[in-house]
């Protein structure tokens, strides 16, 4: 992208937030970053330390100034479809954490907000710009992996002790993470789905969603192609170390995310058919390659650390790697698609697709395994 073109940006949610701010504030394309947060000393905290001007205690506030662009929120799940119509009504463009919302009517809404704003719309999921996957496309895209026989996607995560809004949500609520790696590169939607839960909730966590199931894993049918989809999610009572994975099975070769992170990821290939049974098959420990030269000069250190101190860091790069260096990229393609006038990477179909598998997998897995139809978005 190379243009003189500025926009402005808002910023609403100061926790997980806090590491996009810098990117923004460093973007040869944005001018001005405003900050939003419900709490006080946070706003005033973080407004000194970046000297920020503008700072809005509440998102009604921001959005009835005219001086932002866009709006970037990163909020609790509870509020993202909610907030999402808000601002797109509000006529700015949206940038909304995972997931887009809780139910088929919120996407059928924020879809429906966007369509009459005609305003960008981006859901940021980070598991789609992670060094992993940008690694994984290009391999796919040269043609390494031949036909892609099975793909499947896994994250495992314990969240007792976060906030309440997570308190017994139904794993597969939260799918994208999981889900959308294997989708974005075969370029593909989920159509159908077959879904178990699995495990045993303690009781005061089956209250708040009467959800019985600690974990969930699902069977996806693709649109078009011949492939299935493993998912599987954890939230409560798994004894697993955290890990956003998925794995890719091709026909001449395989990527199989680490089964620790602090390892390396394995690539298999296959061999030439040779007088024994069966094909010789290779495979190597392989160190994956940043990609910061997608990105303007000005920002490509953010694939490599954050805004927090090594001994202030937050949970994504405690336990995720920064979320595989994925933050810059979100925000440039966001910026991006504002500028160039066209629809963001992961617009709002996009989005209501990868969000409703879980959904629909949650109902089936309620349901003992029915098969469900994904809506068409």
């Amino acid at each position: 992208m190379m243009t003189s073109q500025k926009i402005n940006v808002a910023l609403v949610g100061l926790s997980f937030g806090l590491e996009f701010l810098p990117i923004y504030l460093n973007h040869p394309n944005v001018s001005e970053v405003a900050i939003c947060d419900q709490n006080e000393e946070t706003l005033e905290k973080i407004g000194n330390a970046f000297s920020i001007k503008d700072r809005f205690s509440e998102l009604d506030q921001l959005l009835t100034s005219d001086k932002y662009d866009a709006v970037h929120l990163v909020t609790p799940i509870t509020y993202h479809a909610e907030q999402s119509i808000a601002v797109l009504k509000a006529n700015k463009h949206c940038a909304c954490t995972i997931p887009m919302g809780l139910t088929i009517k919120e996407l059928e809404d924020v879809i429906e907000a966007k369509e009459q704003s005609k305003k960008v719309y981006m859901m940021m999921e980070t598991a789609v710009y992670t060094r992993e996957f940008l690694f994984v496309k290009e391999l796919y895209q040269q043609g390494d992996f031949g036909s892609i026989q099975f793909l499947r996607g896994a994250h495992y995560q314990d969240m007792d002790g976060w906030p309440s809004y997570w308190k017994g949500l139904p794993p597969l609520l939260h799918p994208t993470h999981a889900i959308a790696p294997p989708l974005a590169l075969l370029g593909k939607k989920a159509v159908n789905v077959r879904s178990l839960g699995s495990g045993i909730m303690r009781d005061e966590l089956k209250q708040q969603y009467n959800n019985p199931y600690p974990i969930e894993t699902a069977i996806y049918q693709l649109e078009d192609s011949d492939a299935a989809l493993e998912l599987t999610r954890s939230m409560f009572h798994t004894a697993r170390a955290y890990t956003e994975s998925f794995n890719i099975y091709g026909e001449k070769a395989t990527f199989e995310w680490q089964q620790i992170e602090e390892e390396k990821p394995i690539l298999f290939r296959m061999g030439e058919l040779k007088a024994e049974r069966g094909r010789p098959i290779s495979y190597e420990r392989i160190t994956i390659p940043d990609r910061q030269t997608l990105l303007p000069k000005e920002i490509q250190r953010f694939t490599q650390s954050g805004v927090y101190d090594q001994d202030n860091q937050h949970l994504s790069f405690i336990q995720g790697g920064g979320h595989g260096g994925s933050h810059p990229h979100l925000v440039h393609e966001f910026v991006s698609s504002i500028i160039e006038g066209r629809e963001s990477s992961i617009n709002a179909e996009t989005a209501a697709n990868w969000t409703a598998a879980g959904i629909c997998a949650h109902q089936s897995a309620m349901n003992r395994g029915v098969p469900i139809e994904i809506p068409t978005f």
